[in-house]
């Protein structure tokens, strides 16, 4: 007696499984090969690694030779399958990437455990068969319910951890319940100027001169003084008198904190009861302190502009400066610094600028609308004249500090409002293009009729995102994309690339020709700051964790931070290194 095969007609054709091999494969080279061997091609290659799904199902469906009812049955699981289990996703998943970023990471997940199935199951009986092809499915969409991201970095990498676990922000708010603030009287100076103002230094330019630091590290390592848990946020410090001024989110606060810059012990915190986060940078403040006349000023991520003492952190004034302009909370939250300028702090509330007077917080006037941008107000001084650049939309705009009128505008529609711009030695600004446009330099010149503005070049020999760039000796030196490049200024033509330190950021020591970097992974490096080669000098593990935060340089000692922890590093000089600083 013989039996009879139910699982399929005789004439069932074997399944055509070599197209979905090439899908799979091709999708993984896209979505982590490329990427491994350029960064820059991230982007590109997490979209190429999304547009494989829909291949696959095509393949599925039309190319396979499956029975009609496994066709149909898989096309229409991988279709509701991740819309169903995105009702169960955590926050932080749902929502990153533009609410892109869980099926960016489930496509190649899904095709390939779904390749995997079709490969290992077309033996199997027809319903075992169906069966695992159901559980697989349902398997590689449910993974990403037990999982959190603490955001995303430059290249699109997640910081993934288990859904259950505590986060950073959680463990320093258990920690720190019964904290005890106490200001030593020995550290506190209250000189009125500030050895690190703000934002990127005096000049908002990255650049120190007159400071010297040691670059020997394998013989003479930087020294660690101190380091402490510090809540979410993407501020920098200002510094004066032996204390620094930070901002971070600490729970259902946003916090305006000040430390011993010698032990890193708290001295101060003022709270306001407002909290920000999105899923791809997290929660928290994203602008820097700026300290002027014994006076903090800070800038929310929602639009609160605080005036408080140095001294002790009372408060000396406070606006809403988002309801002030009418401004929605853009996507990022506000970004821009403050900027002090004679007796007015002026702000920029995503691409519209506001002024308040320093000392009351009344305002004296508000430009126009620029649109969208992240980028902090930036005094500069072009042909005698003071004047307050801003970089919003597709445009960078100069207006007056005593009543913000419109000197000029200078329209990019590959612009971006999320850099600070630079000056040449001869007055020319350089100002950076959204992510892969690059860089423009424009010659700004006031005749009879008013200010022109003429571009002079655009490169894409350095394209910086949200890493900025320093001038130094006829140079810029920043990262272009996730890698340091150096660019000519005569030309704009790129003289080097090489490092990858992720998307970091930099300060440049004029006097050693030197780049002082943190890389976005928290590691210290330096590099020569010259227009040759590249060099890199040194470099030393730091802090943990995704760092975006600008480094701050005052004497030898460097502050770095990130969303979890800050530290201090002493990296004195010593003349036996004398050899080594050359350039």
């Amino acid at each position: 007696m013989t039996g009879t095969r139910i699982d399929a007609p005789s004439h069932q054709k074997p399944l055509r499984l070599w197209p979905g091999m090439v899908i799979v494969v091709l999708q993984w080279l896209a979505r982590f090969g490329a990427p491994f061997l350029e960064p820059e091609l991230a982007a590109y290659g997490a979209m190429g690694g999304l547009v494989a799904l829909p291949a696959l199902i095509i393949w599925w469906a039309f190319f396979s030779r499956a029975p009609h009812f496994d066709r149909w049955a898989g096309v229409i699981l991988m279709v509701v399958t991740p819309v169903a289990v995105s009702n169960l996703l955590h926050e932080s998943i749902a929502t990153a990437g533009m609410g892109f970023l869980f099926y960016l990471y489930l496509a190649p997940v899904l095709t390939l455990a779904f390749l995997v199935w079709a490969v290992t199951s077309h033996r199997l009986a027809r319903w075992p068969r169906r069966a695992m092809m159901a559980g697989t499915i349902l398997l590689a969409c449910l993974v990403w319910t037990l999982v959190r991201t603490g955001g995303i970095t430059g290249t699109f990498a997640s910081d993934f951890a288990w859904r259950w676990t505590e986060t950073p922000e959680e463990r320093l708010l258990a920690q720190t319940v019964d904290e005890k603030i106490v200001a030593p009287p020995a550290l506190i100076s209250m000189d009125l100027a500030a050895d690190w103002p703000g934002f990127r230094g005096a000049q908002r330019d990255g650049i120190i001169r007159g400071v010297r630091i040691e670059t020997d590290w394998s013989a003479y390592p930087p020294v660690e003084l101190w380091r402490r848990p510090i809540g979410p946020g993407w501020s920098s410090f200002a510094v004066r008198g032996g204390l620094l001024y930070t901002q971070e989110q600490r729970g259902d606060h946003e916090v305006v904190a000040c430390y011993s810059v010698k032990t890193g012990l708290p001295v101060w915190r003022h709270r306001d009861p407002l909290r920000f986060w999105e899923s791809n940078a997290g929660a928290g403040p994203r602008s820097t302190p700026t300290v002027n006349n014994g006076h903090v000023y800070t800038l929310g991520a929602t639009g609160i502009l605080n005036a408080l003492d140095a001294h002790d952190g009372t408060s000396v004034w406070s606006r809403d400066a988002a309801s002030d302009t009418g401004t929605e909370i853009p996507t990022w939250g506000f970004a821009g610094s403050p900027l002090v300028f004679d007796d007015v702090v002026i702000v920029a509330t995503a691409g519209t600028l506001i002024a308040y007077d320093r000392l009351t917080g009344e305002p004296r006037w508000t430009g126009p609308d620029g649109g969208a941008g992240y980028s902090s107000p930036h005094l500069v001084t072009i042909d005698g004249v003071p004047q307050i650049l801003l970089l919003s939309g597709s445009s960078a705009a100069s207006f007056t500090p005593d009543d913000g009128t419109l000197l000029w505008d200078h329209s990019w529609p590959g612009g971006s409002g999320i850099l600070q711009p630079a000056l040449t030695d001869d007055g020319d600004i350089l100002i950076g293009g959204a992510e892969g446009a690059g860089i423009r330099r424009i010659a700004v010149k006031r005749g009879p009729d008013g200010w022109t503005t003429q571009e002079r070049w655009t490169s894409t020999g350095l394209k910086p995102n949200f890493n900025d760039f320093a001038v130094h000796a006829g140079h810029a030196f920043g990262f272009d994309g996730s890698i340091l490049a150096s660019i000519d200024l005569q030309t704009g033509e790129r003289q080097w690339k090489g490092g990858r330190y992720g998307n970091g950021q930099l300060i440049l020591l004029a006097d050693q020709q030197l780049l002082l970097v943190l890389s976005e992974r928290g590691e210290l490096a330096l590099v020569k700051a010259t227009p040759d080669l590249f060099v890199e000098v040194a470099r030393s593990p730091a802090i943990e964790g995704k760092t975006w935060n600008h480094p701050v340089l005052i004497g030898d000692i460097v502050l770095v931070r990130n969303g979890q922890e800050m530290a201090a590093f002493n990296l004195s000089f010593r003349d036996t290194a004398s050899d080594i600083v050359s350039p």
